[in-house]
């Protein structure tokens, strides 16, 4: 029999590329539906033979979050998780590692456009640009706009040096900026660094005039920057974020605004989107997105083609290309229903 996958929400670009999957296996569609339906068809039987999914973080309001609940109701031959994001905060990577479900997600698909949004939010706060924005199309022409700062000369603080980080830290070479990181541990190949150099997260936070979070968010980094990390900072920082709202207190993000500790923000990410905090939404020193960082033609495509490549390559081969980090260097044996390789 052909193998049994599973697509859960929509398909924007690709449409045409899951239905010649429809060759080689059987092909599921849950596009659309409720949480609690979804559970019923776990349960009842309509999944039963399916081996894994392709999910994506705009699907999570048909299923909510894949989290432990969830996870414990896919039936025992499901296998892997085909995510499509490069954030996968909604689903429990550690239910699915103890059912032996691999996860992967979409890294580099979104490091361009991701990094070019951090460059844009970075400019449009040290310009202190929200202001002269909304007067013009007041009719206010500048209105109370401040001068803003140029990038150049000034050092720029990359908490997480991912791929998204690296390509940061590259267009902010070109503004003349120097570039300053931290990781969990060091880049192993300098070459990876291109100059940057590895400090420590009190280091970092010290030394930074632009400080951007370019980390995943989890339960260790859930509040990473919160108010005794911000007092640390440089009086007038500037904060970018395109990662996740949570990992910054957002009640301590305004209130290090207010008091002038930190002198703007550009942020695309917020603590419980789509609300957005009122002291972000009445300050002219925020310079706001509405997570929209990977909003491009060409990077969503490239996402929902890595997610169909992985859920491919799980199927056929039995491993993921871009498994996620939790996972790597798990020792399991791999499910009879996904032969062939460990993950």
């Amino acid at each position: 029999m052909a193998p049994t996958v599973l697509l859960i929400g929509t398909l924007s670009h690709t449409n045409a590329e899951w239905e010649a999957l429809r060759s080689k296996y059987t092909l599921l569609e849950f596009r659309t539906g409720t949480r609690a339906q979804f559970l019923e068809n776990c349960r009842n039987g309509t999944y039963a033979a399916v081996r894994g999914c392709y999910r994506s973080n705009a699907s999570n309001p048909i299923t909510g979050a894949f989290d432990a609940e969830l996870v414990s109701a896919l039936p025992p031959s499901w296998s892997f998780i085909a995510h499509n994001g490069a954030g996968y905060d909604n689903i429990d990577v550690d239910a699915c590692s103890a059912r032996r479900i691999a996860v992967s997600s979409t890294p580099g698909a979104v490091d361009d456009s991701t990094a070019d949004t951090a460059v844009f939010l970075m400019l449009g706060a040290l310009r202190q640009a929200h202001e002269p924005l909304a007067a013009l199309r007041e009719g206010r022409w500048k209105g109370d706009a401040r001068l803003g700062h140029d990038p150049r000369g000034k050092v720029l603080g990359i908490l997480g040096m991912g791929g998204i980080g690296r390509a940061l830290a590259h267009r902010a070479r070109s503004f003349g900026m120097r570039v300053i990181y931290h990781n969990r541990r060091q880049l192993a190949d300098p070459a990876l660094e291109q100059g940057a150099q590895y400090v420590s997260f009190e280091e970092l936070l010290a030394q930074a005039d632009v400080f951007s979070l370019n980390l995943a968010l989890n339960a260790s980094t859930r509040h990473i920057i919160a108010a005794p990390e911000l007092a640390k900072m440089k009086k007038g920082v500037v904060v970018v974020n395109t990662a996740r709202g949570a990992l910054i207190n957002e009640a301590d993000l305004v209130a290090a605004l207010e008091a002038g500790q930190v002198a703007a923000v550009g942020l695309d990410v917020f603590e419980n989107e789509p609300e957005v905090h009122p002291g972000l939404v009445r300050s002219d020193r925020a310079f706001l997105l509405p997570h929209m960082g990977t909003s491009t033609f060409e990077t969503q495509r490239d996402m929902e083609l890595l997610a169909l490549r992985n859920l491919q390559t799980a199927v056929d081969e039995g491993k993921m290309l871009t498994l996620v980090r939790e996972q790597k260097g798990l020792e399991w044996a791999p499910k009879e229903a996904v032969a062939k390789a460990d993950w």
